[in-house]
């Protein structure tokens, strides 16, 4: 049943509203009847997960629609290594489901916090040259259309509707169950340790191919990065030391990381201090784990973020460019950029459409003003032909955004074809897609 007169706020806490109902149907056939009642009511509606995205891509003062409770695996098939789960499951807890199952993700984000329908919504990726994001291995999709019917669409039904909604950020209905290709479980060796910035930027593409999963991490202004390079090996589990891995994962990058940050935040010019501190405290790890449990870490500190995709061969250019601009800038920063890759894909609004990519997030600790970073880095990434996560924050319009993706009137088409009262829309799609076309 819906409660009246609800607020709701993401996990960040830079995104709110206020619904006019938040609805929780434990079945599909709720779900139906909900859509069905909106449509009646001439009622928009917006589906929301675990309120991870930084975008304002769940706000709605119509019906707000929680798929907490539509959270089940339907099916494992490991012979044809597949997995049916309902939308609204965590990647937390369908990683540990799929291991259980002799199973793995191809891929993962660093925070496993997000359910699995606003993530491929939003592009979510991972990282590995190799690899596509998470949209890309889904093999079949069920959603609820803007009728309040259940629509089936694969590679072979509604093949059209299919290439578009893997990345539709929920304008095409309410996504309720995802067929994806997983593979037998596999371990990572992980290498983390420091290096010059100068020769991360200069090894780049060598890193990344050289390396199953590759990323790094650096502040603009500083001379160090630590890198994490990821191999996918036969080797057994040999994972970190409990007592290190919460010296390393719990006090240092979220205990005393966010007693920096909030020293930060009341004080900034203790920021230069704390950032020296910081890139001195960085420490060196080796291990073998299963492979979810090296992907994904704890993420106790609230931040505002920022990512682009470029092609991935201007990663070092970007990255000299942005650290020149933080510097005429005089920015006092204490939190990383993250850089990754990808691999192309074919779906229209995939951040990786037609290119491989690489990934340049920026962060900002709750609380502190982000604008004028972000602003900064934004303006640097437009000249690259960057194109924005659909789930960070960015300042673009679908003005600025259309020239950006080759099949954008095919999406919009499509769009209109199954959401022709805009049902599905919001402020943020109406700003960075458009109204819905006439038809």
């Amino acid at each position: 049943m819906a409660k009246l007169n609800n607020s709701w706020k993401n996990w960040a806490g830079n995104q709110s509203c206020s619904p006019s109902a938040i609805e929780r149907p434990v079945t599909q056939r709720q779900l139906r009847d909900i859509v069905k009642q909106a449509a009646v009511d001439g009622k928009k509606v917006r589906a929301v997960g675990s309120g991870h995205s930084f975008t304002a891509v769940a706000c709605t003062d119509h019906v707000m629609i929680s798929l907490e409770h539509l959270n089940m695996v339907r099916a494992i098939d490991s012979p044809n290594n597949t997995v049916t789960v309902q939308a609204g499951i965590d990647l937390a807890h369908l990683s540990t489901r799929l291991a259980e199952a002799g199973l793995a993700m191809t891929n993962l984000g660093d925070i496993a916090y997000q359910t699995l329908a606003g993530a491929v919504s939003t592009g979510t990726h991972g990282t590995g040259a190799g690899f596509t994001g998470l949209a890309g291995q889904i093999r079949k999709l069920r959603l609820v259309d803007a009728r309040g019917e259940l629509v089936e669409c694969s590679a072979v039904e509604n093949p059209e509707l299919f290439r578009m909604a893997r990345v539709g950020l929920g304008v095409f209905g309410i996504i309720t169950e995802i067929t994806l290709a997983v593979e037998p479980a596999f371990n990572l060796h992980a290498v983390e340790a420091p290096y010059p910035i100068s020769e991360v930027r200069a090894n780049w593409l060598n890193d990344v191919a050289d390396n199953d999963h590759y990323e790094f991490f650096w502040i603009p202004g500083t001379d160090q990065a630590m890198t994490k390079r990821n191999r996918r090996t036969s080797q057994p589990p040999n994972p970190q030391p409990r007592v290190k891995r919460f010296v390393d994962k719990i006090l240092g990058e979220n205990i005393a990381f966010g007693a920096m940050a909030s020293a930060a935040r009341v004080r900034p010019s203790l920021i230069p201090k704390l950032r020296a501190k910081l890139v001195d405290s960085v420490a060196t790890a080796e291990f073998t784990d299963e492979s979810h449990k090296v992907f994904a870490s704890p993420r106790w500190v609230k931040f505002v973020e920022m990512e682009y995709s470029v092609a991935i061969e201007d990663v070092p250019a970007i990255l000299q460019r942005i650290d020149d601009a933080v510097r005429d800038a005089d920015l006092d920063l204490l939190f990383p950029v993250e850089v990754r890759a990808a691999a192309a894909d074919d779906i229209p609004l995939s951040t990786a459409f037609g290119r491989a990519s690489g990934y340049i997030a920026v962060h900002r600790a709750k609380g502190i003003a982000y604008r004028p970073y972000f602003e900064l880095v934004e303006a640097i990434m437009d000249e690259f032909n960057g194109r924005p996560h659909w789930g960070k924050m960015h300042f673009q319009t679908a003005a600025s955004l259309a020239d950006r993706y080759p099949e954008w009137d095919a999406f919009q088409q499509v769009r209109a074809e199954h959401d022709p009262t805009a049902m599905f829309s919001n402020d943020y799609t109406d700003r960075v897609l458009g109204p819905v076309l006439a038809g």
